[in-house]
C-alpha cells in the first residue's frame, strides 16, 4: 500500500480532531477524500506529510512510518497544502530549482526536471515572471510543480482547485488524471463534480470520524436509501395526499405548486403519483427523479445533528 492509516488519532487540548480513522490509498489510486469544514481532512493529510505529529495509532507512506522515519516519507511523498506557500518574490524556474536543491536534487537531473515541470504543468508562458505576478490559477500550477518537482510516488492535494474559474479548474482536474496515471493521489475537494470525474475510490470523514470508504458506484448503492422525486401540479395540492402513498417519507412544498417528495428506493412510487393525480383531477405538469449524486451521498452523511 502506499499510504496505510491504522486507527489514526490526534487530539487539540480537548478537542478531538480525528477519532481513530483506518484507511489505505493503493498504488496508482486516485483517493477522494472527503468531509465538511472541520471535519479532520487537513488534519490528516498534515500528518501524513510529517508537518504534524498524531496523538495515536500510525501512519506509514510507502512502508516508512510517519514518526519514525520523516525524512524517508518527505522523499516519496509530495504536498500541495490548501492555502499554497509560495516565495512570491521569486522567480517561476528560480523557485523550482530552489525547492528541487531542498530536496538534495543533483543539478543535471534538476535542470531537465524543472524543464519537465514547466511543459507539464503549463508554465511555458509564465516561467520567467515573479511568482507574485501570477494569477491564482498559475500559482497552483506552481504549487502542483514544486510539489511534483522530485518524482514523488504519493501526491497530496489538499483543495488544489480553490479559488479557480472554470476554465483553471478544467484545467487542472485534467493535470491531476495525467498525474494520477503512475502515481497515488489523494485529493480533497468539496467540488463534487471534481471528485465524480477524478476518484476511483471516495473516503468521507465527519466529525472526526470515518463514515464512507468505498469505489463511488459502490458508495450510490450502498448508502443511498431514498429516492428523491420533484412534482410540479398546475395548482397547489394538501402536502397530505402525497404522504399518503406508500413508500413515502418526507414532502417538501419548493414552491407554490412544487414539491420534493422523498421515498424508500424499495418501491417506485411515480405510478401512485399518477394515480392521485387521476383520481384528484389534478394536472401533473413535471414528474422527475433525482439523479443520486455525489452532492446527496455527501450531505446525507454529513448533515447536521447526524450521529457518525
Amino acid at each position: 500500500m502506499s499510504i496505510l492509516v491504522s486507527n489514526l488519532t490526534k487530539v487539540f487540548g480537548e478537542q478531538k480532531a480525528l477519532d481513530k480513522i483506518s484507511f489505505e490509498a493503493k498504488e496508482g489510486e486516485i483517493l477522494g477524500f472527503l468531509g465538511p469544514n472541520g471535519a479532520g481532512k487537513s488534519t490528516t493529510m498534515k500528518i501524513a506529510t510529517c508537518f504534524l505529529p498524531p496523538s495515536g495509532g500510525e501512519v506509514k507512506v510507502c512502508g516508512y512510518d510517519v514518526v519514525n522515519e520523516p525524512i524517508p516519507v518527505r522523499k516519496v511523498i509530495g504536498y500541495l497544502p490548501e492555502h499554497n506557500p509560495l516565495y512570491l518574490d521569486m522567480y517561476v524556474r528560480e523557485y523550482l530549482w530552489f525547492i528541487g536543491k531542498l530536496h538534495g536534487m543533483k543539478r543535471g537531473a534538476l535542470k531537465d526536471r524543472v524543464e519537465e515541470m514547466v511543459q507539464m504543468c503549463g508554465l511555458s508562458h509564465e516561467q520567467n515572471k515573479k511568482i507574485e505576478e501570477l494569477s491564482k490559477g498559475y500559482r497552483q500550477r506552481v504549487g502542483l510543480a514544486q510539489a511534483l518537482i522530485h518524482d514523488p510516488k504519493v501526491l497530496v492535494l489538499d483543495e488544489p482547485t480553490t479559488g479557480l474559474d472554470p476554465n483553471q479548474i478544467v484545467e487542472i482536474r485534467n493535470l491531476i488524471k495525467k498525474i494520477g496515471e503512475n502515481k497515488t493521489v489523494i485529493f480533497s475537494s468539496h467540488i463534487m463534480q471534481e471528485v465524480q470525474a477524478l476518484c476511483d475510490r471516495v473516503i468521507v470523514i465527519d466529525k472526526g470520524r470515518l463514515v464512507a470508504n468505498d469505489p463511488i458506484d459502490q458508495l450510490k448503492l450502498k448508502r443511498v436509501q431514498v429516492a428523491l422525486i420533484k412534482v410540479e401540479f398546475s395548482t397547489p395540492v394538501d402536502t397530505s395526499l402525497l404522504e399518503a402513498i406508500d413508500g413515502v417519507t418526507k414532502v417538501e412544498q419548493e414552491d407554490v405548486n412544487k414539491y420534493l417528495v422523498e421515498a424508500s428506493t424499495e418501491k417506485d412510487i411515480r405510478p401512485a403519483i399518477f394515480q392521485l393525480a387521476s383520481e384528484r383531477g389534478l394536472t401533473l405538469v413535471g414528474l422527475q427523479q433525482e439523479e443520486v449524486t455525489m452532492e446527496n451521498i455527501f450531505q446525507a452523511l454529513t448533515k447536521p445533528g447526524k450521529r457518525s
